[in-house]
């Protein structure tokens, strides 16, 4: 059977809503809420504090960092877990050296997400902050690219796609300019788990973050930070304690390696079973299915929707510069409005901004339906 073309929609849990606000959290599956629910029956079990629990929970992480590994084409070591995409974005903005005289380069100001944003511009008093001009859609052009990197580069920092078009940046491109020249930073939140298949390898860079409760499915509070082996020496943590690092001499500290150079404290056990469990069910569908899926669901969605009287529609036409994300406006109606009506009707969509301008944000996941897209459609159409 085409797995693009099959209902999942039983394996979430539903109340008969439409949700379509994936781009932020996704549903878990029920596999992985019964994961998470199995593991705090038996971690207690055990006894969290006991001879026997510290194998049983160091498995779970190793077959965590081991999934992952395997979505996005990495060593395991090089995967550290964290609770947020801003997690792992703020320990590359606080944990590098700026040099006197260097910049960083980042796309669209206020047209990123603040999470991508905030952290870099917080910067602006240690390192030069370069800004690449954007065109409507959020892509920028690579002679302007060209001329703003320069020798005093410390780092370039781009998201992968962008939360508010879906557009999705040439990542590998941005890469091979910068490979033995600058540090690469990539923020994957809106890619890991719903472009199909990924090889961070091909990008070239150094740091990327993304995060467990989107296109991952899996539970909040899960994240991931891939570090690169051969720079995690350039990066200091943010925090240290006794899992990251080692005394000797009494008086002087070492930092383990990774990925425990990066983790202090106790970790969220419990929501990374749930997320190994979901992105193992992510894998049994098969994520160039999922690209499909996702694609076939946005197309149907941008089509219909263009159909309609005084829509406006954001974010790239080809297909295959953007993700399942689609951006619209309903002229003379207020964004916020059309959401909270919707959301009566049990459909979930977002407001976001692109800029200045609020839009209404749709974003599909492969669990969703056509049945579903049209029903969203009919009642756009009834306002």
């Amino acid at each position: 059977m085409n797995l693009t073309s099959k209902d999942i929609s039983e394996d979430f849990p539903n109340s008969g809503k439409i949700y379509l606000n994936n781009a932020s959290v996704s549903i878990m599956p029920l596999q992985s809420i019964e994961a998470m629910k199995d593991f705090l029956v038996s971690y207690n079990k055990m006894g969290p504090d006991s001879i026997d629990s510290k194998p049983f929970i160091d498995e779970k992480l190793r077959n965590t960092r081991k999934v992952i590994s395997k979505i996005i084409n990495c060593q395991p070591e090089e995967v550290i877990l964290t609770q947020s995409t801003t997690d792992g974005i703020n320990l590359v903005a606080n944990g590098l050296t700026f040099e006197k005289n260097s910049n960083i380069i980042i796309r669209g100001f206020s047209h990123e997400h603040h999470a991508n944003f905030y952290p870099w511009l917080r910067l602006k008093n240690k390192t030069e902050i370069k800004n690449l001009s954007i065109d409507k859609n959020g892509f920028f052009n690579f002679d302007e690219f060209k001329t703003l990197l320069d020798k005093n580069t410390k780092l370039v920092a781009v998201s992968h796609a962008l939360y508010n078009t879906g557009s999705i940046l040439p990542v590998e491109k941005i890469g091979s300019l910068l490979e033995n020249n600058s540090l690469f930073f990539i923020d994957t939140a809106q890619t890991i788990g719903c472009i199909g298949n990924f090889d961070v390898a091909k990008t070239k860079c150094d740091f990327m973050s993304f995060n467990g409760s989107k296109w991952l499915c899996g539970p909040m509070g899960t994240g991931l930070f891939y570090c690169n082996k051969k720079s995690h020496e350039l990066l200091e943590p943010l925090t240290i304690g006794g899992e990251s690092a080692m005394l000797y001499d009494n008086t002087n500290l070492a930092f383990k390696d990774i990925p425990d150079k990066f983790q202090t404290g106790f970790r969220n056990y419990v929501g990374i079973v749930g997320l190994e469990s979901s992105v193992n069910y992510l894998l049994k569908f098969g994520m160039e299915n999922i690209r499909t899926k996702n694609l076939l669901l946005s197309n149907l969605l941008r089509e219909e929707l263009s159909k309609i009287k005084n829509i406006i529609l954001y974010g790239p036409e080809n297909a295959q510069e953007r993700t399942s994300i689609v951006s619209f406006n309903l002229e003379g109606y207020d964004p916020q409005i059309i959401v909270e009506k919707l959301e009566k009707q049990n459909i979930v969509l977002a407001v976001r901004e692109i800029l200045e301008q609020k839009i209404i944000r749709a974003s599909p996941h492969f669990f969703n339906t056509e049945s579903e897209i049209l029903k969203v459609i009919d009642a756009i159409k009834n306002l």
